[in-house]
């Protein structure tokens, strides 16, 4: 029986009313990928984690332990300038058995968001099987590991992440299952004679425009993608009704259709979210069986 939904936390970022970011260096600074992989036999959460801030640079890949609130958790430092600080190791135990993390950044490419775009591997291994393997450099990682790929893919459960801007923010969702990401950019006019709005873009043509934000602050549409169905869900009520950087308006992007409701058009989301601050009504939860997108975007100015 699925477990009941819940709004996940924003996850940390940096003060925005103190570090302003113009619109042309507004970036990602922490994006979190929960995974579900099957380890030591049995299907748990694995999370990776990419932050960049003005202190650290890091990545860091979680395995759960059952009934355990403490996760085996491996850091690994992106800001090391030797070499040899970029490629390494690190194993451990879970009910007896080893299970190893990979890594090489030695040769890693990075843009404006915390993780690399090229050149690196991280690799989940387990039984000479890698279960996770992220980045380009896949003969590279099956090498080193003298591992086979997993016979069960790791499944992509969702992805968190803060950006920050002025009137736009931008990101990359996977709309489509096995399938590149999509580029979404979030466009705003909220203050001026007008009322205020919102457009949705995604990969350059216009997917929703949202005016009379004041009334409209939460709510959800169902837009098409290749044919297909993508529920965009947002609360921007603290961009209108607090002090910026005060707290984040959320966007969610989620493939196809809730599993909960047989109608396209429910209006179950703004019903149940009216008069709450927070919604109560999706989580990142394995037994949803679904991917969830969930952006938390800053105003800085």
């Amino acid at each position: 029986m699925p477990m009941p939904l819940s709004i996940p936390e924003p996850p940390p970022t940096e003060n925005a009313s103190k570090d302003k970011v113009t619109n042309k260096d507004a970036s990602q600074n922490f994006a979190t990928y929960v995974y579900q992989a099957k380890v030591a036999e049995s299907f748990r959460s694995v999370s990776v984690t990419w932050c960049k801030n003005t202190t650290e640079h890091f990545v860091s890949m979680s395995v759960e332990k059952p009934f355990d609130e403490n996760k085996l958790t491996c850091k690994i430092d992106l800001e090391s300038g030797q070499s040899w600080g970029k490629k390494g190791l690190k194993s451990f135990e879970i009910e007896g058995a080893r299970v190893d993390i990979f890594w090489d950044f030695r040769h890693a490419k990075f843009s404006m968001n915390p993780q690399p775009c090229s050149g690196y591997y991280v690799a989940l291994v387990y039984k000479k099987e890698v279960l996770l393997l992220l980045g380009d450099l896949e003969n590279d990682a099956y090498t080193r590991t003298k591992s086979k790929p997993s016979l069960e893919e790791a499944t992509l459960l969702s992805k968190k992440e803060n950006v920050h801007g002025k009137k736009l923010f931008c990101t990359r969702a996977m709309l489509e299952e096995g399938k590149p990401e999509h580029d979404v950019v979030i466009e705003t006019s909220l203050s001026g004679p007008d009322d205020p709005e919102m457009w949705i873009s995604i990969d350059g043509m216009l997917a929703s425009r949202i005016m009379n934000l004041n009334w409209k602050f939460r709510g959800n549409e169902i837009v098409m993608v290749n044919n297909l169905p993508v529920q965009i869900f947002w609360d921007v009520h603290d961009w209108l009704f607090n002090d910026i950087g005060s707290g984040p308006a959320l966007f969610i992007f989620k493939p196809g259709f809730l599993e909960h409701t047989n109608d396209p058009n429910s209006r179950e989301w703004t019903e149940r979210s009216e008069g709450s601050s927070k919604y109560d009504l999706i989580e990142e939860n394995p037994s949803t069986g679904s991917f969830f997108h969930f952006l938390y975007a800053w105003r800085t100015d």
